[in-house]
């Protein structure tokens, strides 16, 4: 299984770097929707409004579901789907390492979009790094649940638009309790309930993915 999901992983992440499309469209996506947010509060209030973990939260969600459909995109290219079947990869496995390469491309997008934010927003640089830890588990707990979604609503008609309905239940307790971990960082709260939330969603999250991923997919 775990070299299934290296295999997977490394592929996925090798199509990435050769479309540059993360790069290209994806980052500067997530940094104009950040400079707009950054307008819309005012030069007055960027620094002083409590709206900035919020707002990168806000951003991260918006790159997340473009990546999760770019990532079941590479699944939906002529001959993918039949070749993992004949190669008979482990379900578990592949689940494994889409969910990690999408994790790399989230943590990549959102050190970028952290950047923004202490630039954009004026967040406290001390708080951001405070709050760095605390963003990775919340963006890997994204990238599983966004894979299991993305599973589901892959091949069907309306996919793209379909994707978002169903995820953004499942992925707002996360976003709350990001947000609340980064606000903690930034005035100098506890982290550590907010964590539990979110590491917590993430080994859900990984349970559920490696039973039931080849369920998904062969439906």
């Amino acid at each position: 299984m775990i070299r299934t999901a290296l295999l997977v992983a490394g592929k996925d992440l090798r199509i990435e770097l050769r479309s540059r499309v993360l790069l290209w469209q994806v980052v500067p996506f997530g940094v104009m929707a950040l400079l707009l947010c950054g307008l819309a509060l005012g030069p007055a209030h960027a620094g002083n409004s409590p709206a900035g973990p919020g707002l990168f939260y806000l951003v991260t969600l918006l790159v997340t579901l473009l990546m999760i459909n770019r990532s079941q995109a590479v699944e939906r290219t002529s001959g993918t789907r039949s070749s993992v079947a004949t190669l008979g990869l482990d379900p578990a496995g592949v689940f494994l390492g889409k969910a990690l390469a999408l994790a790399v491309e989230l943590w990549v997008t959102g050190l970028v979009l952290l950047a923004g934010a202490v630039l954009v927003l004026h967040t406290a640089l001390h708080g951001a790094l405070v709050a760095l830890p605390s963003i990775a588990v919340t963006l890997g707990a994204l990238a599983a649940a966004g894979t299991l979604y993305g599973a589901l609503t892959a091949g069907g008609d309306g996919s793209a638009t379909l994707l978002p309905v169903l995820a953004l239940p499942a992925f707002a307790p996360l976003l709350i309790a990001g947000e609340r971990s980064f606000s903690a960082a930034l005035h100098g709260g506890a982290l550590w309930e907010w964590w539990v939330i979110a590491a917590v969603a993430l080994v859900a999250y990984l349970a559920v993915g490696i039973l039931l991923y080849g369920v998904l997919e062969e439906s």
